[in-house]
């Protein structure tokens, strides 16, 4: 989840789980309501599979393993860079002038809606997906109106990284729940003599789509909200404002230091094993490379702190699709298939730590044994917020990130923030 802007996104704004209405915006440039039927899937023969970069070195191993198994049909991996908006815009590009030459994409899941509307994707069969035994909210992600344009292949929950040994060097039995108790934690750990140069807290607060997150997480950890389920901007209010002030006056105090307002995914998770950082606001992804950094055995994972208990998580993952303009989506369908399903999703958990979307992977004990925060990454994932699948979701996340940042780097107060980006959304998201 990673960004930076070019082609204003269609419009978004923050978080609520299921129903939320996507007719809330209206589409923006051509398109608008998606096909009325599922595409037909023909056709066999070499394919792509298009993604970001894949950081994990996971991937490749997996698309070996498939071209093993249908030499007449291999995958060619296209990977893109690491910045989330910088994907989207290039399989839009892709899109816009019809080329084959993308096959099977990973999409974000806040861009199954404006894909589908624009008819960039097909909508998919569903009978012939296992979508009953995948956790619910994360296979709304993958549906626009009345189908299902995309199939779960991972989900992301964020997670609060920790260093146990130096919570209990300072007399720390729990990881904190709430804001002010990483703060307290954070003045007790910097007493040590481990601690005095480490900073408190990171998130990811560069002005790409990792901000839309953690803005919206703080947002909605202090009671408030970006918009309604309905889509309608309330974003202008006292709750909302807690969230940010928090995010800001950690700015001004040093709890977030100064440079994580350049911070991505990876430049906080280097930040965290390096020592540079207590806690660390992350994907579970960080997991299986931080258990083979300097810091092995000596961190855990915590739901998110909010303002007076537990925080609430954005609702993060990918899901694959078809591209409208690509040849032989016999294989390709038959590819997601193999992809998704529950024995290579497990791959990626127990290769990458990531979250995986069917239900039993979670309570399985063996796999919990192995890797303890299953049971946090699933409350994550069952308590998150998602981004809004509304149609025009860039012009939204633009906004957030706009005014999101001006506040975090001191050019607006909060409250001149909130007010502008209230202004923002109401006309992104005008019927």
């Amino acid at each position: 989840m990673k960004t930076r802007t070019t082609r204003a996104f269609p419009c978004t704004a923050v978080l609520t789980v299921g129903g939320l209405l996507l007719t809330a915006c209206g589409t923006s440039g051509d398109g608008g309501s998606g096909q009325a039927g599922p595409a037909s899937f023909e056709g066999r023969g070499p394919i792509t599979y298009v993604a970001g970069k894949d950081t994990t070195g996971t991937v490749q191993p997996m698309l070996d393993r498939w071209n093993e198994l249908h030499p007449e049909e291999k995958v060619t991996f296209i990977q893109l860079p690491t910045d989330a908006d910088a994907q989207r815009q290039q399989m839009i590009q892709n899109a816009e002038t019809k080329s084959d030459a993308y096959t099977v994409l990973s999409l974000d899941v806040v861009w199954t809606s404006e894909f589908a509307a624009h008819q960039w994707i097909d909508k998919l069969p569903e009978k012939q997906f296992p979508l009953g035994r995948m956790l619910d909210p994360v296979v709304e992600t993958a549906r626009y109106r009345d189908g299902l344009y995309a199939v779960p292949a991972s989900s992301d929950g964020g997670m609060l990284y920790y260093r146990t040994d130096l919570l209990k060097k300072a007399g720390i039995a729990e990881p904190p729940g709430t804001w002010a108790e990483m703060k307290a934690a954070c003045a007790k750990v910097a007493k040590l003599p481990e601690g005095k140069d480490m900073a408190c807290y990171a998130g990811q607060f560069q002005k790409y789509e990792g901000l839309t997150v953690n803005f919206s997480e703080a947002v909605h950890s202090a009671g408030g909200v970006v918009t309604t389920p309905g889509g309608k901007p309330d974003v202008d209010t006292p709750e909302a404002r807690k969230g940010l002030d928090f995010l800001v006056g950690s700015v001004k105090d040093g709890t977030i230091p100064k440079e994580a307002v350049t911070y991505l995914e990876e430049d906080g998770r280097q930040a965290f094993q390096s020592g540079k950082l207590v806690f660390l606001r992350n994907w579970p992804y960080v997991h299986a490379l931080a258990a083979k950094s300097d810091i092995k055995g000596t961190y855990a994972v915590a739901p998110l702190p909010g303002l007076n208990g537990p925080g609430s998580s954005s609702l993060g993952g990918h899901n694959m699709a078809v591209s409208s303009s690509a040849k032989n989506k016999a294989t390709a369908l038959d590819f997601i298939k193999f992809m998704t399903s529950e024995e290579n999703t497990a791959t990626f958990l127990k290769k990458a730590s990531l979250a995986p979307p069917y239900a039993s992977l979670y309570d399985d004990r063996a796999l919990i044994e192995q890797y303890p925060y299953l049971p946090v990454l699933k409350e994550s994932i069952l308590r998150a917020v998602p981004r809004p699948r509304v149609v025009p979701y860039g012009d939204v996340t633009a906004a957030v990130q706009r005014e999101a940042y001006a506040a975090l780097t001191g050019t607006k107060s909060s409250a001149e923030a909130l007010k502008d980006l209230q202004d923002d959304l109401q006309k992104s998201v005008a019927p």
